[in-house]
């Protein structure tokens, strides 16, 4: 028989080790060429590697979580279908070609999937469901056509299966359960970790946009057909664009490292996104160049690329400022965390209709505010002030947006 050792591949850009993510095979499966056998994770981004051979399963070079040098065994593989020991076998090694790349390192990618045979869940469903060591056809589905949903798996779990529904509403629950902090996760802990080490502050400051809605619903109304809806992050980001070339400090990276604040004439805009895999920032690039339209256009296309788990690598990497919404949910006041290593972040809360005094009368505005926050090793409380008015400028007088 033959023995064939796949190893961990070079995926580039001076990664030395990878996390194993997901296995997709165990000791004992008989895999085809190309079929995919894990997720790996690198602080740049998920990769899934396939199996440049077909064969039956020997070993795991790990278990999901474990991290693995590059070079290293990832998978040992039986070639002729014999079950003798491997030791007696001929060994033969090959790294597979660095594989494509599913997501950044504040993003993850699965693979969903498709076989009719198995129940309808969600990759985030997937995962879930092997954290807590349960066997999702054992799980009656509450969602939309049969779909296996997060609450599914914890009832299950809890001993309560398909009998959920007609358990005492004031019952007690006990039980308990660990899910190991890994692939994604930890990428997001180590990163929340790594920014919050630096001094942020934030400024909050109230925007009325009742102009910039009135012209929205307009420009949706004449155009959203032909050109698509806008919403307020076109906006934003047309005024963002426009504010830069009086504050470009704010357009920048700092690598404290080398103690260097490096400014950019492009405007790369991270779009923080929340995905069932977890946080993802994809970048719209220069958005400098870009006209309402086009930037509602690039986030659409992003957050969808982002969701379903096929965004690339660079399109989840390079942003120079991030825009960070909550959409309905963006409550009143937030403080947001810097996408390291940029200096500053911009947050959207909900925009409410409120009493406000006009010309001493009380009158209804649509309000929203702006938390930003800052890193105030290279910018000071001032710099931010005046860089939250000036968007503060454009946003309540949406007409200047188009004014050279």
């Amino acid at each position: 028989m033959s023995v064939h050792v796949v190893k961990v591949p070079d995926i580039g850009e001076g990664i030395a080790e990878v996390e194993v993510v997901v296995w997709y095979v165990q000791p004992g499966d008989v895999i085809k060429a190309d079929q995919s056998v894990a997720d790996l994770m690198t602080d740049k981004a998920t990769v899934e590697v396939p199996s440049p051979i077909s064969g039956r399963v020997v070993s795991l070079g790990g278990k999901a979580g474990d991290k693995l040098a590059v070079g290293a065994e990832l998978i040992r593989l039986e070639t002729n279908g014999a079950t003798s020991a491997p030791t007696t076998a001929a060994v033969t090694e090959t790294v597979v070609a660095p594989p494509k790349a599913a997501a950044s390192s504040t993003t993850s990618a699965t693979v969903t999937t498709t076989s009719v045979d198995k129940p309808l869940a969600s990759p985030s469903v997937r995962r879930h469901a092997r954290e807590l060591q349960i066997d999702l056809p054992q799980v009656r589905g509450s969602g939309p056509g049969g779909r296996i949903v997060h609450d599914d798996l914890v009832r299950h779990a809890q001993g309560a299966g398909a009998n959920a529904e007609s358990a005492p509403r004031y019952a007690e629950r006990n039980g308990q359960h660990d899910v190991a902090v890994i692939g994604l996760r930890r990428q997001i802990a180590l990163r929340m970790k790594e920014s919050l080490r630096i001094p942020h502050f934030t400024y909050v400051e109230e925007i009325d946009v009742t102009e910039l809605e009135a012209l929205r619903t307009q420009l949706n109304d004449e155009h959203g057909k032909e050109r698509g809806r806008l919403t307020v992050l076109p906006f934003l980001m047309r005024t963002i664009v426009l504010t830069m070339p009086s504050f470009p400090q704010m357009n920048a990276r700092f690598d404290d490292n080398k103690g260097i604040v490096t400014r950019y004439g492009a405007v790369h805009i991270g779009v923080a996104a929340q995905t069932e895999a977890g946080l993802m920032v994809p970048v719209v690039r220069h958005a400098e160049a870009r006209d309402l339209w086009s930037s509602a256009a690039e986030v659409t296309r992003l957050a969808e690329a982002a969701r379903s788990g096929k965004a690339t690598r660079d399109e989840l990497s390079g942003s120079t400022i991030t825009i960070t919404s909550l959409g309905p949910l963006g409550g009143i006041v937030t403080t947001p965390v810097i996408n390291l290593p940029e200096v500053a972040i911009v947050g959207v809360n909900r925009i409410v209709e409120r009493p406000v005094i006009r010309s001493g009368a009380i009158v209804a505005r649509k309000m929203m505010n702006l938390s930003s926050s800052f890193d105030h090793r290279v910018v000071d409380g001032q710099q931010a002030a005046e860089f939250v008015q000036a968007l503060r400028r454009y946003l309540e007088c949406p007409a200047l947006l188009f004014v050279d």
